[in-house]
């Protein structure tokens, strides 16, 4: 989830976010950084202001969805990503759990068709269940400690309706001993409870950024079964 930034911010955010955990509250320190950063998207580490390029990639290179068929943007961040599969004709509901960071997508896309909404991952809305024939989720998952991560794992599988797909970006790491965080890379046990839950996957693009080479990262396609395997 965190990109190359420089040393201070990187340093301060994961402050934010050790100190969340120590109090037990693993996704408070998000609102904190939206609202420290008082509109200025240089001191939110993911913001570029422009749809992930894995996103726009893979939306290049698949088949153009039936219309109006609903989409879920996981942690939506200030809507890039949202906005782009609204232009690609979704219905598109975009949540946070940053009262700061819904505003300030609202007040960056004042005629969007998006829903921009406060909510979740570890309380996802029982109205959502099974909800979305496409769900994107983008490095939130790596952002939360792993004594929650089963959890947010089944609230991401819980939103994609039978037959839908579910793209997943995040960082990975190879062994199955606790990462020093954040962000905490999943592991293969880890993707593998994915499949658990009734989905399967269908693609798989693994890559590094310019900067982190060293640093590996996963585009899965997973589709969710329509009947018991």
């Amino acid at each position: 989830m965190l990109e190359q930034q420089p040393e201070n911010l990187q340093l301060y955010v994961n402050r934010l976010a050790i100190e969340a955990l120590q109090k037990s509250e693993p996704s408070a320190w998000f609102e904190v950084l939206y609202a420290k950063a008082l509109g200025d998207a240089a001191q939110i580490p993911w913001a570029k202001l422009a749809p992930h390029p894995y996103l726009q990639d893979w939306l290049t290179n698949h088949e153009a969805f039936a219309s109006q068929q609903k989409a879920l943007v996981i942690g939506c961040g200030l809507g890039d990503d949202a906005e782009i599969l609204a232009h690609q004709g979704f219905e598109v509901t975009a949540f946070d759990i940053s009262p700061t960071a819904i505003a300030w997508c609202q007040q960056r896309f004042t005629d969007s068709s998006v829903k921009y909404v406060v909510a979740d991952l570890l309380a996802i809305p029982l109205q959502w269940h099974q909800a979305f024939d496409f769900v994107f989720e983008c490095r939130n998952i790596q952002a939360l400690p792993l004594n929650v991560r089963s959890s947010v794992i089944s609230s991401v599988a819980s939103v994609v309706a039978l037959g839908g797909t579910l793209l997943l970006i995040t960082h990975i790491r190879e062994t199955e001993f606790e990462p020093n965080g954040p962000p905490w890379p999943l592991s293969n046990s880890e993707l593998e409870q994915f499949e658990s839950l009734r989905l399967y996957q269908v693609g798989k693009l693994v890559f590094s950024e310019s900067k982190q080479i060293d640093v590996k990262q996963v585009r899965i396609e997973y589709q969710k079964y329509i009947i018991s395997k």
